[in-house]
């Protein structure tokens, strides 16, 4: 079968591998039909240091089962699922804590602990915790918007979640790429009040406008506080959702928030310190937020997508066929796309 395979940063390929089988009796095979690249494939994209093996790339995913095995209860061949991006036995006391991607059995897809779901099949672990059967077909016009819930929407809903987003509070969003959208989304089906959108590319703004950001900020740094300040009478947010994970957007967030707030950490981070732990302690604001627990979230969402309150999938705005992967990890990189979405079917 083929799959995407990174070898270095920029060199992106997709390859024949061995076909993807069922090696423990509570795995499910799965024919992936639809795939994406995301934001935080980005990061190796950029920075990976050259390996002879590669890494198999890509964790988010919707497909139909091919096989189960055998302690799978809750899957039968030819199920339409959802992947979340992390695998959960769903039973652990992580799991029944809503935090699947603690889970004691888990792991995460595209990082060697399974392999990647850019490819055209892939085994899925813990199956029965894991994937979730979707009530549609194959080739229902819902699926970008169904295939968001395997990350990005739910991405997007765990940030608004942690930073205490609700009815008449004031929000901004830290990022324009597709989790930060998506983070707008989660904010207006919440009941936020007011939500600002800080990014600059015209393309995510106009987006981020149509899912329900009522002010936009353009401006870095210090301006871009003052920006906000001046959009809430000097108070700063109740909430802030930080959905890039770099010292400045972290630094922003914190010191956009108001006394009190709260910080919903969901961008990768690229350094080991946290910036503005003073000002954080000193105006009370809580930071939280991590791998979000999207298997936790997918009931919840799933009813708003099938019937069409929230349409999380129009952040694609690129679709590939697997042989053209390489291609969309470039569009991605260079801002040409805001996400893409790889079709197998």
């Amino acid at each position: 079968m083929r799959a995407t395979v990174m070898y270095g940063a920029g060199d992106v390929r997709v390859e024949n591998v061995p076909d993807a089988r069922l090696i423990e009796s509570t795995d499910a095979l799965v024919a992936v039909s639809r795939a994406c690249i995301c934001g935080s494939d980005l990061w190796p994209y950029k920075t990976m240091e050259h390996s002879d093996t590669g890494r198999r790339m890509g964790h988010e995913a919707l497909g139909v089962i091919e096989a189960v095995g055998a302690d799978v209860r809750t899957l039968n061949v030819g199920d339409v699922v959802v992947m979340p991006f992390a695998y959960s036995d769903g039973s652990c006391v992580f799991c029944r804590e809503g935090l699947h991607t603690s889970c004691i059995h888990g792991g995460f897809f595209g990082s060697g602990e399974a392999d990647g779901a850019q490819a055209e099949a892939l085994r899925v672990p813990q199956a029965d915790g894991t994937l979730v059967v979707l009530p549609v077909g194959a080739d229902d016009a819902l699926m970008p918007s169904l295939v968001t819930l395997s990350d990005v929407m739910g991405t997007g809903h765990h940030a608004a979640v942690v930073a205490e987003v609700g009815p008449g509070k004031t929000v901004a969003v830290v990022g324009d790429g597709a989790v930060g959208l998506c983070g707008v989304i989660a904010a207006r089906r919440l009941g936020a009040e007011q939500i600002i959108i800080l990014g600059r590319h015209p393309d995510r703004i106009a987006l981020a406008r149509e899912f329900g950001a009522t002010d936009v900020v353009s401006e870095r740094g210090g301006e871009a506080v003052e920006r906000v300040r001046e959009l809430t009478d000097g108070f700063g947010v109740h909430s802030v959702l930080e959905c890039v994970g770099l010292e400045q957007s972290e630094l922003t967030a914190i010191e956009i928030a108001r006394p009190g707030g709260a910080v919903g950490r969901v961008g990768v981070p690229q350094d080991e310190t946290m910036p503005a732990s003073r000002p954080a302690f000193y105006n009370n604001i809580s930071v939280s937020g991590g791998p979000a627990p999207v298997r936790a979230y997918i009931e919840e969402l799933l009813p708003d997508v099938l019937e069409g309150r929230i349409e999380p999938g129009r952040v694609f705005d690129r679709v590939v066929g697997l042989g053209e992967v390489p291609d969309g990890y470039r569009a991605m990189n260079e801002r040409e796309a805001i996400k893409v979405m790889v079709s197998l079917s």
